[in-house]
């Protein structure tokens, strides 16, 4: 079984688990392209999910920039905060006014 993502526009529209042979025979006439990605991320950087962007240059599966101070990292496609995540048990969320993670209480 493998996995493939429908493109639509850039974006990834629907996942579905299906053989190989299944998309010989399949015939799908709505606009978009099937591509294969895989859940360990083997296949085009990461596992596709609805709402995602494949950025065809790359040749990959990527969320859309959360921040604008976040940069992307090339050899994984995930976005990543200027500042790491703290250490420790607490949630903490990104505040991109400050640029710092704030714990949660």
């Amino acid at each position: 079984m493998g996995y493939y993502a429908k493109i639509v526009n850039g974006v990834v529209d629907k996942v579905m688990v299906a053989d190989a042979a299944f998309f010989d025979m399949f015939v799908d006439d709505s606009p978009g392209t099937w591509l294969e990605t895989s859940l360990t991320g083997e296949i085009r950087k990461n596992y596709a999910g609805r709402g995602m962007l494949y950025d065809s240059t790359r040749d990959a599966f990527m969320y859309s920039q959360p921040y604008s101070s976040w940069t992307l990292n090339e050899d994984t496609c995930l976005w990543e905060p200027p500042v790491p995540y703290p250490s420790g048990d607490a949630y903490h969320t990104w505040d991109e006014n400050t640029r710092t993670w704030k714990e949660e209480k």
